[in-house]
């Protein structure tokens, strides 16, 4: 576990350079510096003699180029003073040259999330509250929100806050922190999010703030520490964790303490409903349902049946309870996992005429990225066997590490291994409100395409 340091300062009190050769990501912005980018012997705290600003760029003096790059040298340091969590360094390349400035989290591999540039720029409350305002009013681009609707209203890297994710359910203001760094101004961040929220027609009275397990373990967070994060939830009971929304027209359930991701998946917002469009009059499988959202969108826009699967009971319950609230009685619900399930129909014979796949993500990292493409692969091959010439599939990935080509390459795959010729008719991406950043193209991790198999 790791301190963390709970000052304001916006000053950067460390310096630390990179390997050599490591820096140019972070030229072209990009904001993770990964523990293996970095020459952690040149770790150096600065205390200036002159009274200067510490947060001015200057060379480290540990380490020159010319010195070996030896694997003493780069071992990440255990017995020598560490910043603590969420302290403020300055990122300088493998000679010296002031790069960017960020936030470390000594226990994360994700060692460094950049958030300024320019070494005139701070990592204060003005530029966190800056930037908040930007995001919230990038979703105003498009329209005024909807305030009994959901949207996403600040998506981490893609706008320029690597770690904070915001969704706004209604009155409900979902907040999943994913780095570290970023807990000692959880406060803050809340208090910035429901100003702006508020400047936008759209006030929220609740609150949640989540880490998730895996996040809680990969960014070393105690549980004391984890207590005092989940202090600022204002939910009242467990009960009141179930939030309804309107998506699409229709009056959705999720739950915000237990779901998935920030509670629900308003990222397909769109794509639920493109993807209805196909259904009408089509005996429909969706699988990896969660609450129903390309379910009940095909079940309203007039599909003869839908069969919904997940291997999730609880998801299920509240998939059921929106299938009641909408008054929609084509929709049956089965339990089971995603692969187990397609294998078992294809054994009875059974055949649909339109299936879509959204499955949780395959590849958390690049080292996972063949195994998961191993899996969709046989996940798409077979729900191609269930499609009779001319049926629909609607498959998804939201494995930001799977490209789009390499998916795309995955359903040529799928068609030459089947015999069969699949035709993309829409090739999709997240709704609107998650943005992507260039620099960042792990953001742009969605992939929704539509295709009729021959």
């Amino acid at each position: 576990m790791v301190t963390f340091n709970l000052m304001q300062s916006s000053s950067a009190r460390w310096q630390i350079r990179t390997r050599p050769n490591r820096h140019y990501p972070f030229l072209s912005r990009h904001p993770w510096v990964m523990a293996n980018a970095l020459a952690h012997a040149t770790l150096r705290e600065v205390i200036p003699e002159d009274g200067s600003d510490a947060s001015e760029p200057q060379s480290a003096k540990s380490q020159t180029a010319n010195e070996s790059d030896d694997e003493t040298a780069d071992s990440d340091p255990t017995e020598r003073q560490l910043p603590a969590c969420g302290e403020i360094i300055d990122l300088l390349d493998y000679d010296g040259n002031w790069i960017a400035r960020g936030l470390i989290n000594p226990a994360s591999r994700l060692r460094i999330r950049l958030y300024a540039f320019s070494a005139e720029e701070q990592i204060d409350e003005t530029m966190w509250a800056d930037r908040i305002e930007q995001a919230v009013a990038r979703r105003r681009l498009t329209g005024p929100a909807n305030p009994q609707g959901g949207e996403r209203l600040i998506f981490s890297e893609s706008d320029r806050m690597s770690g904070l994710i915001v969704d706004r359910y209604a009155d409900c203001l979902s907040i999943q922190i994913t780095g570290g760094a970023l807990i000692p101004r959880v406060e803050m961040l809340i208090r910035e999010v429901s100003a702006a929220a508020a400047r936008h027609q759209t006030p929220c009275q609740r609150i949640l703030v989540r880490m998730d397990d895996a996040t809680v373990k990969h960014e070393g967070v105690s549980e004391e520490t984890l207590a005092q994060l989940r202090s600022f939830t204002t939910l009242d009971s467990e009960a009141d964790s179930t939030v309804w929304y309107q998506h699409n027209g229709l009056e959705m359930a999720i739950d915000l303490q237990d779901g998935q991701k920030t509670g629900g998946y308003l990222d397909q917002q769109l794509n639920h409903a493109a993807a209805a469009s196909y259904m009408a009059d089509r005996r429909v499988l969706d699988i990896c349902t969660y609450t129903g959202g390309f379910a009940l969108a095909a079940a309203r826009a007039g599909a003869k049946e839908v069969v919904a699967v997940d291997s999730s009971e609880r998801a299920l319950e509240i998939a059921k309870r929106n299938a009641e609230r909408n008054q929609l009685t084509n929709v049956r619900f089965d339990q089971g996992d995603c692969f187990d399930d397609l294998k078992e129909r294809r054994e009875r014979g059974e055949q649909f005429d339109a299936i879509v796949l959204d499955p949780p993500r395959f590849a958390g990292s690049r080292n996972q990225t063949n195994a998961a493409l191993r899996a969709y692969t046989r996940l798409n091959a077979s729900a191609v066997d269930l499609l009779p010439p001319g049926g629909i599939l609607v498959t998804c990935s939201c494995s930001g590490r799977v490209s789009r080509a390499d998916f795309l390459n995955m359903l040529v795959d799928v068609g030459r291994k089947r015999g069969r010729d699949l035709i993309v008719l829409e090739s999709r991406g997240p709704s609107p409100d998650h943005v992507f950043a260039v620099s960042c193209p792990e953001s742009d991790y969605l992939k929704c395409i539509v295709v009729q198999v021959i």
